[in-house]
């Protein structure tokens, strides 16, 4: 495994050189991303802007819970991945046109296959029809509301999205458009939960 100060340095490297303007961690745990930091303080390196995190309704416990104190104490944003999560795709109506899939199916094959007896599914099924009851009281989709969502927490600086045509981005960019009090003030409990929606 590199240690973390030959990263730093690498980094600081390919900044000095001009091929990259800035860097920053992923999926890094906040040890690991103060010990970067301290790193680059003392051999005067350029230190990580941003962690890229897997952040949703379904995933909120290192962002909201270990993180903050890195985004308030060092200056480290949030580039949030995986907004409507992996594992979550539109397929069956009587679902509010989504459905879980397993995770490990996407892994092994990088596609989206249902697995209806997984238990991450189970798990998350009353959940998701209350968001999703929630999202049609708002008029918008599930994703637009998870994307919406997302973009309340100040500390995530960009959201990663992916689409498979224009209509599906056009789509999740309507998900800016949700900004009313009555989001906020229906969402309000979610937000304030630690972990559990």
């Amino acid at each position: 495994m590199v240690k973390n100060v030959q990263i730093v340095r690498a980094m600081n490297y390919v900044i000095s050189k001009g091929w990259v303007m800035y860097w920053g961690t992923s999926r890094w745990t906040p040890v690991e991303i103060m010990e970067a930091y301290t790193n680059c303080r003392q051999f005067n390196c350029v230190t990580p802007i941003v962690e890229q995190a897997e952040y949703h309704l379904f995933y909120r416990e290192k962002p909201e819970l270990y993180m903050p104190e890195l985004y308030n104490k060092i200056g480290v944003g949030l580039m949030a991945w995986s907004t409507v999560t992996i594992g979550m795709v539109s397929s069956k109506p009587e679902d509010c046109g989504v459905s879980f899939l397993s995770r490990s199916s996407y892994k092994q094959e990088y596609g989206w296959k249902e697995k209806s007896t997984d238990d991450e599914t189970r798990k998350y099924s009353d959940k998701l029809r209350d968001v999703c009851a929630l999202a049609e009281r708002l008029g918008c989709s599930f994703g637009q509301l998870a994307i919406a969502w997302s973009l309340k927490n100040e500390s995530v600086q960009c959201l990663l999205l992916g689409a498979s045509n224009i209509d599906q981005l056009y789509e999740s960019l309507q998900s800016l458009q949700i900004t009313s009090t009555e989001f906020l003030e229906e969402n309000g409990s979610t937000q304030r939960s630690t972990v559990k929606i």
